[in-house]
């Protein structure tokens, strides 16, 4: 007799694991259906021919000795790109300030479980990335958030905060949070004084600015500004990954810190190597890819689809939105009248036929319901121009339905 299965006893799990799904997903498969929500890179810029030569090179030259756990000479390769790309990007360090990570969200994550502990402070702009505030609540660290002005994080908001709390003798951050390039879901870029202002601040009041450069590569101007990390290197883990600039199934970033934090962070991987079969195929890569012709190829393509996007939502919304406009990476972010609630909102578009991202999972106290974040990297053009005709569709039957509601209310109010 078959007996019934049992189901695992939740109360035992974990108060700190996050109770919500995946944000940015959808389950629609209509073929038909735009995922402005997927916050993809194009799959037609993934350098296939090039991966291919790369995989089968890694096999028939190192593929016994690249299979075993430490791994071939592409991990040594891949250590010294990383050195060479930070440079050009005016990040000086050494070989014992790197760390080779599963991406920069394993980054993240060790990162917060180095420096937080239940009850600790951690401070971060609103809106920020999802998959922080998640890393964040597992440490079960109390976060507090800062607005984003047009140029960054609110740096007069942040140092008012830490003075106030140092005057009344209340916990000061050990670890701030910030997307300062290109910002997810933001689009914003911190400007150069506030840069220099908040590694400031970082050494005057004794906290580590955890720095996500994930989309700087991204970058549709030609202007540079320079990170967190060169500013103030003994006070910033750097956070920095491949998946946006060859392929996110890479599964490969990495970390920039001292090196007495980098050893720590390597203890708490408990001793193993990332993925030093995919090292060794990447370094192959990367030997024979011209990085600078991709990477303006993709500028090129993720600039245009930016325009585009851009230029449908002023045709078909003009005065009813606003967003700063991204000067890399690949979201923009939409600001709605505070009367609009983007929840209902989104459900509204998915029956149209799109898929967009609400922007309270954004927020740490998800109180803020007036913003969405689109993605202009993934989709095509054409799909792109139909994602925002359907989103304004779903926003004239929101502001109908929100009108009917009103009349009704007075209507019932007069009687």
């Amino acid at each position: 007799m078959t007996q019934p299965v049992s189901q695992p006893d939740l109360s035992l799990l974990s108060r700190h694991i996050p109770s919500t799904p995946s944000i940015g997903s959808t389950t629609v498969t209509h073929e038909d259906h735009v995922h402005l929500s997927f916050g993809f890179a194009a799959p037609h810029l993934f350098p296939i021919a090039e991966l291919e030569q790369a995989s089968g090179q890694a096999i028939t030259s190192h593929g016994r000795q690249a299979l075993q756990y430490s791994g071939a000479p592409g991990p040594e390769y891949i250590l010294e790109w990383v050195l060479n790309r930070a440079q050009h990007n005016g990040i000086e360090a050494q070989r014992s300030d790197v760390l080779i990570t599963y991406g920069a969200t394993q980054g993240l994550s060790l990162a917060a479980q180095l420096l937080l502990e239940p009850g600790d402070e951690v401070w971060t702009e609103a809106p920020t990335f999802f998959s922080a505030l998640q890393a964040f609540r597992l440490s079960g660290a109390a976060i507090s958030s800062f607005s984003l002005q047009e140029d960054g994080l609110d740096i007069d908001a942040l140092e008012e905060a830490l003075i106030q709390a140092k005057t009344e003798g209340r916990a000061l951050p050990k670890l701030l949070y910030t997307m300062p390039t290109y910002h997810n879901p933001g689009g914003v870029t911190l400007s150069l004084v506030k840069r220099h202002r908040l590694a400031a601040l970082a050494r005057d009041y004794n906290f580590y600015l955890l720095e996500d450069d994930a989309y700087a590569e991204l970058n549709f101007t030609g202007e540079y500004l320079p990170t967190l990390y060169s500013l103030a290197p003994e006070r910033t883990i750097y956070l920095n990954t491949f998946s946006k600039i060859i392929a996110p199934g890479i599964r490969l970033g990495w970390a920039i810190a001292h090196p007495l934090l980098i050893d720590k962070l390597r203890i708490l991987m408990l001793g193993g190597s990332t993925g030093v079969f995919t090292q060794e195929i990447l370094a192959s890569l990367l030997s024979r890819l011209n990085f600078e012709q991709h990477l303006d190829q993709l500028n090129d393509h993720y600039r245009t689809q930016r325009d585009i996007m851009a230029h449908a939502i002023d045709r078909h919304f003009g005065d009813e939105v606003h967003y700063v406009l991204p000067e890399g990476g690949f979201f923009l972010w939409l600001t709605f009248p505070e009367s609009v609630d983007t929840t209902i909102l989104q459900q509204l578009a998915a029956n149209q036929g799109v898929s967009i991202v609400d922007g309270r999972s954004f927020y740490p106290d998800r109180n803020t319901h007036h913003h969405v974040r689109l993605c202009f990297s993934y989709c095509t053009s054409d799909q792109i121009e139909k994602g925002i005709v359907r989103l304004a569709a779903a926003y004239a039957q929101y502001k109908q339905s929100a009108t009917t509601k009103s009349d009704q209310s007075i209507s019932t109010a007069t009687i």
